[in-house]
């Protein structure tokens, strides 16, 4: 039984490498040693949003001190591209326009990087420069047109049921960007070896993707390149897409000058050069009738794409997803509008679209509630998945394991949220400077890509002839702990101690094929193939003992760090010994692909999702009237994760989501200037939650109750992305707060992020000032 090893599943035990991130003994890639001759890489990026190059000399460059090499586009011996779409829009180097502030022209190649990052700062550049267009409102203005084919999801005829309903509102709202600001930039580093090889060590989410467009930029099969991750310092989605262009760029440089090559940006260009996540807005209209009941929703979301496609069709069609999040809407529209514009190509980021999505449905509850003079407890309730008739999705999924319900009322019960909301109301009422709100919302998440072909992953298994092991498996580790996940799940198949198994680096030579580790799934995957290979060995193992000692295979039993075989008890690594000696196969490869899931783009309709991961906050707050500025008093949470494999870990994700998804909703704001240039491009100008930001009373709790209907690896669910949302309570919170300056009659409809600038301006509104 799993309580009788050590490190089973169900088991919280500390991050496999934890006590080495703490003492700075975790090796990353900037850590390894450098082989010698290494040479080190720079961007040269353009100043320019949007137009011609007319000249780019780059004399100066070339014969500054240290310099090896400078290339450009003509220097790539394959394809200038590395579009993660096939859409052949993100050149590695641009050639003949550029499209943002920022895109990579050239790089430059030197001895050390100081040398090479100076050099690159060298270069003449002119251009024939035009208006650049830089967000949705501009690009709209000017044409609004698509990087990507837009998504439309239709239930029902909303518009004659908006005409019909008995109250209707329209409104709007602007949600801002993010950046991912991992803290562990990007960084790779490429190895060339014979004929075509080429060996490249990349801080990445996705070696696979790396692979190929190594490969098409080299003009190689993916055969001759082989991607290497340890560990990152961070990925949140910004690792996915967007380390192919480090990767392609040291590559192309260490197979032409036939020595290693290094590139690591430093902290401003790596935010001016990378994307990040979408800022959208959402316009609604909503009808609904005096109990707050939803009747009808047409809805647009139009998003800030950038310059090319990347990610963006995805994430746009994942926000229409989680736009109606735990409610039933009977008749809904809803449609993306990915925009190009003339800023860096946005991405992945932990939600993946998600979040945006679901805060513009949540300002619809929101919105009800003020016009009905309600608290948006009430109107979220009326309006819960739930019971025939009441559980079918905008893209015609059936909602089968909702949970909600019982979560909210849980979570209301014990954050003691009704009382409390009393005390803010009676609070408010006599305070005239400060002022306090008080939130409770759901979360409703679908796990799984929605690209279904990304549903699969694999495991290679070796077990030694001493018992210890060695797993690999095709998900990428960032500190979210996958890698402990993963050695539990290969303990308790074995009920051998976690100190028998190493994780080892994902390695593409190894793992052919992966999944980028996103969309929450790199336990639910990787898990599952580690499992199959597990349960692969133990049936070989299982039938050379029944062999050898003459007891049937239902007598044995894997329990603690043994084989019990009827009356014979057999310790793991002599089984294993004697199982060598006698030529038993001790290495298996594993695979898994999740069932019963599919996703028709064109009609609007399937089952995308495989299950739905589920919580609720409760976050409590209080505001300066006369400087806007706030802090976040008190925060519960009750979160869905299934039965978990890791309590430790998952609370852990909770808690890191939360916090970055406050900042997302309150500080974090991106600043472009007029001419395309990114102003909040380091921690100095852009502001990420700290500890002081954190709530000052933080009630984390996972649901003990909750195990997945569907078959998961040990009845889990995933946590990296879903908990992200339970900030938006913190957003309402705050919208409350400003609402009781004018008796709650007018939702103050906050645009996001809400800095104390908007909170104050929003004050001032609605007390007509």
């Amino acid at each position: 039984m799993s309580e009788q090893i050590k490190g089973g599943t169900h088991q919280p035990i500390e991050h496999e490498s934890a006590h080495k991130h703490v003492s700075g003994r975790a090796e990353y890639l900037d850590d390894m040693i450098e082989p010698a001759g290494t040479l080190h890489a720079y961007l040269g990026l353009s100043t320019c949003a949007r137009g011609k190059i007319l000249a780019m000399d780059l004399d100066a460059v070339r014969h500054a001190h240290g310099v090896v090499d400078v290339l450009t586009g003509a220097d790539i011996p394959g394809e200038n591209d590395v579009s993660p779409t096939g859409l052949h829009d993100e050149p590695v180097f641009a050639k003949g326009e550029v499209h943002f502030y920022g895109q990579p022209l050239f790089a430059v190649v030197a001895k050390t990087r100081d040398q090479a990052r100076r050099a690159a700062h060298l270069a003449k550049i002119d251009y024939a420069g035009e208006a650049p267009f830089l967000d949705v409102k501009s690009a709209l203005a000017n044409g609004g047109e698509l990087v990507t084919k837009p998504l439309r999801l239709k239930r029902g005829e909303p518009a004659p049921a908006l005409e019909k309903a008995p109250m209707r509102i329209k409104g709007e709202m602007e949600i801002g960007g993010q950046d991912h600001f991992y803290l562990e930039g990007h960084i790779a580093m490429a190895v060339p070896g014979e004929d075509d090889d080429v060996t490249v060590f990349s801080s990445t989410q996705h070696p696979t993707e790396i692979q190929h467009m190594v490969g098409h930029v080299l003009g190689v099969s993916a055969n001759a390149v082989n991607v290497h991750v340890r560990r990152m310092g961070g990925g949140f989605g910004g690792k996915e897409t967007q380390g192919s262009l480090f990767a392609a760029v040291v590559a192309v440089a260490a197979k032409k000058l036939g020595v290693a090559v290094k590139i690591r940006p430093d902290r401003d260009d790596d935010m001016v050069a990378t994307g990040k996540r979408h800022d959208f807005v959402a316009s609604y209209d909503v009808g609904f009738d005096a109990d707050g009941k939803i009747l009808a929703v047409d809805a647009e979301f139009a998003a800030r794409c950038g310059f090319s496609a990347d990610l963006s069709g995805p994430v746009t069609d994942r926000a229409l997803f989680h736009a109606d999040n735990c409610y039933f809407i009977p008749e809904v529209e809803l449609r993306s509008k990915p925009l190009k514009t003339n800023t860096v190509s946005n991405t992945a980021f932990r939600g993946f679209g998600g979040p945006q999505g679901m805060l513009g449905g949540e300002r619809m509850i929101e919105e009800i509630a003020y016009a009905l003079g309600k608290d948006p407890l009430e109107v979220r309730r009326a309006n819960f998945y739930g019971g025939e008739g009441k559980n079918l999705t905008p893209y015609h999924q059936v909602v089968k394991d909702s949970i909600i319900e019982r979560i909210v009322d849980e979570l209301e019960e014990s954050a003691d949220y009704q009382d409390r909301r009393e005390a803010v109301l009676e609070f408010n009422k006599t305070s005239r400077i400060l002022k306090r709100g008080i939130a409770l919302t759901p979360v409703k998440f679908g796990i799984s890509f929605t690209a279904t072909w990304y549903n699969q992953a694999g495991a290679l298994l070796h077990v030694y002839s001493d018992g210890s092991m060695q797993i690999n498996h095709g998900g990428t580790e960032m500190g979210q702990g996958l890698y402990t996940k993963i050695a539990q799940v290969v303990a308790d198949e074995f009920q051998v101690d976690i100190a028998n198994i190493k994780v080892t680096a994902t390695r593409t030579d190894k793992i052919p094929n992966t999944s980028a580790t996103a969309a929450s799934s790199g336990t639910d995957l990787n898990g599952m193939a580690a499992a199959d290979a597990a349960q692969q060995i133990k049936g070989k193992l299982v039938a050379f003992a029944t062999e050898k000692y003459g007891v049937g295979p239902a007598e044995a039993r894997f329990i603690n760090n043994h084989l019990h075989l009827g009356e014979h008890k057999i310790p793991f690594a002599d089984l294993v010994k004697d199982a060598y000696m006698n030529r038993v196969q001790l290495s298996a490869t594993g695979f898994y692909k999740t069932p019963d899931i599919h996703w028709d783009r064109d009609s609007g309709k399937g089952t995308p999702f495989y299950y739905f991961s589920y919580g609720a906050a409760v976050s409590e707050v209080v505001i300066d009237t006369l400087t806007g500025e706030y802090f976040v008093e008190r925060v519960d949470i009750l979160h869905d994760v299934g039965r978990s494999i890791n309590e430790a870990i998952d609370k852990g994700q909770v808690e890191g989501a939360f916090v970055q998804g406050m900042g997302w909703l309150t500080t974090e704001e991106l600043w472009w200037l007029k001419d395309g240039q990114l102003k909040t491009h380091a921690p100095s100008t852009y502001k990420i939650p700290v500890a002081s930001d954190r709530p000052r009373q933080f009630n984390v709790n996972l649901v003990n109750w909750s195990e997945n209907t569907a078959q998961t690896i040990r009845r889990s669910k995933a946590v990296g992305e879903p908990p992200l949302m339970l900030a938006i309570s913190v957003l309402e919170a705050l919208s409350m707060a400003v609402a009781s300056v004018a008796d709650y009659k007018t939702c103050p409809r906050l645009d996001s992020p809400a800095t104390p600038e908007r909170i104050l301006m929003a004050v001032q509104r609605l007390k007509g000032n």
